[in-house]
Order: C-alpha cells, then structure tokens, then sequence
C-alpha cells in the first residue's frame, strides 16, 4: 500500500490491470476450483435446505451489523462489529455458492442474496429483528454466535467435504463472535445500573426468538439436542458471570426456517437489495 489513506490506496492501478475496487460482480465463484461434486450417499436436496439457510442466518445477521457502523459506542468496537459482519458475509458467500451446485441450478451467491422475496428466505427470525439497543445487539451476537458455533462444530465433520470446510473455517470465526458478544454482556450486565437495565431488557428480547434456534430440525445428522445443551450451557455461564438470569427458551411464534418471518425482514431485504433491483443488469 503506497499511499498512507486507506481510501486513496483502493483506488490504485493493481497488478494486471484489475482496478476493481471492493467487490461486486466480476469475481471468481468463491468455490473457484474446488471439487464440487455431491459425494455419493449425501442426499443433494438436505445439503442445499442446510446450505440455503445457514446462508441466509448469515446474510441477514451481517446486514444487521452493518447498521452500527458510525453508531457504536466507540470507534473500536464499530470496526469490530464490521469485522465480525465481514465473516458472516464471507460465510454466506461459499454457502450459497455451494446450495446452487447442491440443487443443481447451477445459481450463484447474487442469486439467493438479490433476487428472492422474505417469503423465499431461511433464516432465523432472531437475525432480522432490529438491531435497537446496543445491549439487545450483544445480546442477540452472543446467542447465535452460540448457535451457529455449535452447529459448525458438527458440520466440520458432515460427510459433505466441502460443507466441511466451510464449517471448519466458521468454527474459528464464530468462536471470536461468541468471545466478543460475551465480553460485551458482562461488561454491561455487571456495570452501572444502566447498563445492567438495558442488558436485562437485551436478554427479554432475545428470549420469544430462542427456542425457534434450539428446537429447529437440522439435516446431515446434526444432534439437536447436543445443539441445545450446548447452547444453553454457554448462555447460563455468560449470564452468570454477568449477574443476571439468563434467557429461557419458550414456544416460538415465529418459523423463519419455513418462510415465516416477522414484518422486519421485508425492509430489511428492500434496503439490500436495492442496488441490485434498480440496477438488475448492472456489473461493476
């Protein structure tokens, strides 16, 4: 980088003529290269339901986060949370590429991130509800960070090699997510009055959403109940050490794995997609 600004640095004449600037269309298939092939005995449609949704709990939590950049608390904590937003992003990236071999479209990540309606997305409802409080921000990261950390761990070992890896690579980020979150709430649940207000009422609100996480049914011999043990293990101690009650799980409303969702993740989706929806020919 020859220029000391950031901003000024991407712009330059990169070698091979490919001034590009952050992303967009144009890219290799992030799978470029790999083995893509099903393996035998792995049923394609599970593997692409499991992909699609992992994907799309992913794509709407990275949108989320995005929504506290210039808006967190301190500069350091906002390039953290673009950080995390970032791996999510990255995450949802091979997932998708993977469900449109699995399905046999042959679809790419523009596709299932752009060109689908709620009614067609998978992801947990948790993911979409707005971001609000900064207390029910850490307090959501820190629940799914937990969820998805487990179902990773488990699909490190799935019989998909590709899925695998995937999961592997995840399970390293989402152990700094869960970290991070866990700090955040025992920061706050264990300050001043305040702060230990907001993060009970961050708990509240995570709450109606969790057991919708705990009792989905997962494909590729994922154990739900190992999945529930382990997450409600991880929130009991978090909250201990916080001081406050950690959040039980109770029927769930809501079944965004089935399509659906709350009136949040509509406008959610309409400001993601817009670009694309104005644009729909458009490359960059």
């Amino acid at each position: 980088m020859s220029d000391d600004h950031v901003y000024l640095s991407l712009t330059e004449e990169h070698p091979g003529g490919d001034d590009r600037w952050a992303f967009g269309t144009g890219f290799a298939d992030p799978l470029h290269g790999v083995d893509t092939r099903v393996p035998d005995g792995v049923d394609a449609a599970a593997l692409a339901e499991a992909c699609l949704a992992l994907g799309d709990d992913a794509l709407v939590s990275a949108q989320r986060l995005a929504e506290w950049c210039t808006r967190a608390p301190e500069l350091e904590e906002e390039v953290a949370l673009a950080n995390i937003g970032l791996d999510l992003l990255g995450q949802a990236r091979l997932l998708y590429a993977r469900t449109g071999q699995a399905d046999g479209s042959g679809r790419g990540e523009d596709h299932y991130a752009y060109a689908r309606g709620p009614a067609e997305f998978r992801n947990v409802t948790l993911a979409e509800l707005p971001g609000g409080d900064f207390a029910f921000s850490m307090a959501r990261l820190l629940a799914l960070s937990c969820w998805r950390l487990a179902l990773l761990d488990q699909l490190a070992a799935c019989p998909d090699p590709v899925l695998a890896a995937i999961a592997a690579k995840g399970v390293k980020e989402l152990t700094y997510h869960r970290d991070h979150a866990a700090g955040w709430v025992v920061r706050l649940g264990d300050g001043t009055t305040t702060s230990r207000r907001r993060m009970l009422r961050g708990v509240a609100g995570v709450a109606p959403h969790l057991e919708e996480l705990l009792a989905a049914p997962h494909p590729l011999g994922v154990d739900t109940a190992r999945v529930r043990a382990e997450v409600t293990t991880a929130l009991d101690r978090v909250c201990e050490a916080a001081g406050i009650t950690a959040p039980r799980a109770a029927p769930a409303g809501w079944r965004g794995r089935e399509g659906r969702h709350t009136p949040h993740l509509a406008p959610l989706l309409e400001e993601l997609q817009s670009v694309r929806r104005a644009h729909p020919d458009g490359v960059w």
